[in-house]
């Protein structure tokens, strides 16, 4: 019977110890990827985006070069650039698993699994269609000839109302001011 009971506890001492280890590589991997960011730039170089691990807008540039362009083309822009960054976490976290928990452990190939339908491939960059603007908007005065300023219009002033047989001293409220 003392066999048993030994037996028990190096196995029990056996779990511990590799559940202290995996426990110590999974804060290793967590500790690694919490530095991790990725940053992805326009072809251009008027927009860079960067996100954290966790796939969250950590920085933003937009380079005075965008102003030029429209507003509705910028922001579509950010956006393909954010999914494109959030897109590169699997692989970073794959990486961070090959160096730290190893890829043979069924949890860490769940991670990635994961982290690769939160964070899809984005689709195939093409260029937005966006409708032309409905009217220019100009900020600055135009190059043509400068009108004056129009007077400004005065409105007429009612006519005085005069008591037949009246004085013009009279107001209209039945006689003179003075009796």
């Amino acid at each position: 019977m003392p066999d048993s009971i030994d037996a028990s506890d190096a196995m029990i001492d056996n779990w511990t110890k590799r559940l202290e280890e995996n426990a110590a590589r999974y804060q290793a991997l967590a500790d690694r990827m919490q530095g991790q960011s990725v940053t992805e730039r326009s072809k251009d170089g008027s927009v860079q985006v960067t996100v954290d691990s966790r796939g969250l807008l950590k920085n933003l540039v937009i380079a005075e070069s965008a102003a030029g362009k429209r507003m509705a083309e910028v922001s579509a822009q950010v956006m393909q650039l954010v999914q494109r960054a959030q897109a590169r976490i699997p692989e970073l976290l794959q990486q961070a698993m090959t160096e730290t928990t190893g890829t043979g452990d069924q949890a860490a190939v769940e991670i990635v699994r994961e982290a690769q339908s939160t964070f899809p491939a984005p689709p195939p960059e093409a260029e937005p269609a966006f409708p032309e603007p409905d009217r220019v908007r100009r900020f600055l005065p135009d190059d043509t000839e400068e009108q004056p300023p129009a007077a400004p219009r005065t409105p007429p002033s009612p006519p005085r109302r005069r008591r037949p047989g009246g004085d013009e001293d009279d107001d209209d409220f039945g006689g003179p001011i003075l009796s």
